[in-house]
């Protein structure tokens, strides 16, 4: 792209839900890239606006960034896409948030794209968004998606439809990429 900024995501509104535990790259670098083309991004999360969110790398604390949206707050209508990055503990809890799980599961009734990666598709589970569902993960959470009747593949990265999901941090690129593809499609 070299020095020129992109605008493919102009005018796109993206949400980002996270919260303490969250692998910080995951955060930090998609919501970059967004940012690079052209998207507003919101850091959404089960905690008060202005609260922090501690990131880590792997298991190591890490950066605390300020939540800009409370969830219970947050309305699936006023954007136009959904990012769940991972880290364990961070999906652990979300999965544990009754406003997280149900804006999550109202991004998916309204066919909004909805991107997740490493442990982040773990809340897709308790959505109802899984079943009958191409994707992938981190490794470990393979038997809970397959259980939940997703099918799993070892991928870099899956689109099903409005569904992007990612391996890991060295997926990034790729996931940036599929968000890119998805997020700017014109399907609604």
């Amino acid at each position: 792209m070299g020095a020129r900024e992109g605008s493919e995501l102009q005018g796109k509104r993206v949400a980002v839900l996270m919260t303490d535990g969250v692998e910080q790259v995951e955060y930090t670098r998609p919501r970059q890239f967004l940012e690079q083309h052209g998207a507003q991004v919101t850091l959404v999360s089960p905690k008060s606006k202005g609260e922090q969110v501690q990131g880590f790398n792997h298991l190591s604390p890490a950066d605390r960034f300020t939540v800009e949206l409370d969830v219970k707050d947050a309305r699936p209508g006023d954007f136009d896409a959904l990012v769940l990055p991972g880290g364990v503990a961070n999906p652990d809890q979300l999965r544990l948030s009754k406003d997280a799980i149900t804006f999550i599961r109202e991004f998916a009734q309204e066919a909004k794209p909805i991107a997740a990666i490493c442990h982040g598709p773990w809340t897709l589970i308790d959505a109802g968004v899984a079943k009958g569902k191409r994707l992938t993960s981190w490794p470990s959470l393979q038997q809970d998606l397959k259980n939940a009747g997703a099918q799993w593949s070892d991928e870099p990265v899956v689109i099903d439809g409005h569904l992007v999901t990612s391996r890991k941090p060295d997926d990034i690129p790729k996931f940036d990429e599929a968000m890119m593809q998805v997020f700017s499609a014109k399907v609604h």
